[in-house]
């Protein structure tokens, strides 16, 4: 188990923690659900083993602290009221460190496959068509989280063909046709997304909106998020500043899966482009995995409103929690499916 698969009940038990130590009585009083002994118990040794939480004590004396853990890494209050809009917070740099524990680092190890030394194996025809295929499934899938309706068999048509499907509008052609050109210019160049530069980023945008009526370069007015109370930076010297530390705190990563969580999360909370961030936060993410040869990522069974609830969670609780959770599964869903 780790800390991104708690149940809802064990994520409550954390969050009484956080606040002091709890015996098992009065986390049973304190719980709004009922919960036998035993049950309890397993759920505190779940996440005891998860090492979230220790223990200290004997017998009806035992008592359970939570071990400090990076706060980005806490489950999202889902009820969580506020009467006011919400801002950046920099001091997230600070906490850009550290979000996979040793359990996870190992587990992902365990079922890591190099991508170079797979797509050498592979004939190469079977290696295009496999490529082919996972940039069909991730332009779809990018694209239907921005709204896009094209099915994936119209998107798979489009892509081959260039045959735009009938009652679709022209720009949800070109975000997916985008989508893959952004894919192929990775492809071309993966080995420079190993060290980021705002280069990199600003390029990267750049063909995700050609052609969609969208300004290039860093947004210079404010901006809304819909269903959100965020508000992102709004200025254009802050967003530049927003973005230095971002660069500095992904290439002081060493980890691949980790470089890529901080880009899904903190690139969108940017909000650095006036449209298009968090398909660029996608597509960068995906070009930091295959410069370090880690599988990128197609989002193919993520549910829409899943990815946007947990991405809002972010901007508006700071908490990586379900954004880490579907980088981990899409990253066993891309070893299972993918390239084999």
């Amino acid at each position: 188990m780790n800390e991104t698969h708690l149940s809802s009940r064990q994520q409550k038990i954390l969050r009484l923690l956080a606040s002091g130590s709890y015996s098992r009585i009065q986390l049973q009083k304190s719980l709004t659900e009922k919960v036998s002994k035993p049950t309890l118990f397993r759920d505190l040794k779940g996440i005891i083993e998860a090492g979230l939480v220790k223990s200290s004590g004997l017998g009806k004396a035992t008592v359970y602290h939570a071990i400090a853990q990076n706060p980005l890494l806490a489950p999202a209050t889902k009820k969580f009221l506020v009467s006011g809009p919400i801002l950046f917070h920099f001091d997230i740099f600070e906490h850009c460190t550290d979000l996979f524990t040793p359990q996870e680092v190992s587990h992902v190890k365990s079922i890591h496959k190099d991508l170079g030394i797979q797509l050498g194996r592979l004939d190469p025809t079977i290696a295009k068509r496999e490529l082919e295929r996972f940039v069909i499934e991730l332009a779809w899938k990018s694209s239907r989280i921005e709204g896009n309706t094209y099915s994936l068999l119209e998107t798979e048509t489009l892509i081959k063909t260039r045959q735009e499907a009938s009652g679709h509008t022209k720009e949800e052609a070109t975000m997916i046709l985008n989508h893959k050109y952004a894919f192929d210019s990775i492809m071309e160049h993966r080995d420079k997304f190993k060290v980021l530069n705002l280069s990199d980023i600003t390029q990267l945008h750049n063909v995700l909106i050609d052609h969609m009526g969208v300004t290039p370069g860093i947004r210079k007015h404010p901006v809304g998020i819909t269903g959100s109370l965020y508000r992102p930076l709004d200025n254009e010297w802050q967003i530049r500043e927003g973005l230095e530390k971002l660069i500095k705190v992904v290439n002081g990563s060493t980890y691949p899966l980790e470089k890529a969580l901080i880009i899904m999360a903190v690139l969108a909370y940017i909000q650095a482009f006036t449209d298009g961030n968090k398909r660029t936060s996608r597509m960068l993410a995906n070009a930091v995995l295959m410069a370090y040869d880690y599988y990128p990522i197609s989002y193919r069974v993520v549910d829409e409103n899943v990815y946007k609830q947990a991405m809002i969670y972010f901007y508006e609780q700071n908490s990586l929690h379900d954004i880490k959770k579907i980088l981990i599964d899409q990253y066993e869903f891309a070893i299972d499916t993918y390239f084999r």
